[in-house]
């Protein structure tokens, strides 16, 4: 957990069904006790009731990367997540005029998905990649001046065994909360290595 120290980890785990899934259930297990993360489960917190703005704004303002992990739907995210941003990310307060609460911020995503690696390219069966296919989260990232890192992603989604879930918990954890995705850490850091050297 390179760089972490100070670094405040909120993750937005987002799946519909979370006790009948393998990989986002490990995922958000393995998670949990992870010193400077705060889990937060959509669905269990709002399956059932309106999205609270106010308290989902301050747990945002509280931490300074948040990651978005959900199974890719169609392309997508699940429906609530789209609903989040919606009413989360309001005129004022995440864009427009005035809105600036969340710039500066990191913006990781975290994706199970179905098909495997070699399907989403130019080509493949889904002929388009998973970066282009999250061009509008990319925009979204832009628009309220968050800092959009490289996504984790774990493919064939339906077909991997317990133990390569457990190898790929691990590598989850480590990527969301390495401080070193962004590169302006990465390089501050360079620079640093680069003081203590002759």
């Amino acid at each position: 957990m390179k760089g972490t120290d100070h670094m405040k980890t909120l993750v937005l785990v987002v799946h519909p069904n979370i006790e009948s899934s393998r990989i986002n259930k490990k995922w958000k297990e393995a998670v949990l006790s992870e010193p400077g993360v705060t889990v937060h489960d959509l669905y269990e917190k709002y399956r059932d009731q309106p999205i609270d703005v106010e308290f989902e704004q301050r747990l945002l303002l509280d931490h300074d990367r948040i990651v978005f992990q959900f199974p890719l739907y169609w392309y997508s995210s699940p429906p609530l997540l789209k609903q989040w941003f919606d009413e989360v990310f309001t005129f004022g307060w995440a864009h427009g005029p005035g809105g600036t609460k969340l710039r500066g911020k990191e913006w990781v995503m975290a994706m199970s998905i179905g098909s495997p690696e070699h399907s989403y390219q130019a080509g493949g069966y889904n002929l388009f990649s998973v970066s282009e296919l999250t061009r509008p989260f990319q925009a979204s990232a832009n628009l309220v001046g968050m800092t959009f890192l490289p996504s984790f992603a774990e493919y064939r989604a339906n077909k991997i065994s317990d133990e390569e879930i457990a190898q790929s918990a691990i590598r989850y954890v480590e990527h969301i909360t390495n401080a070193e995705l962004n590169p302006k850490v990465r390089f501050r850091n360079y620079l640093k290595q680069l003081e203590g050297v002759d």
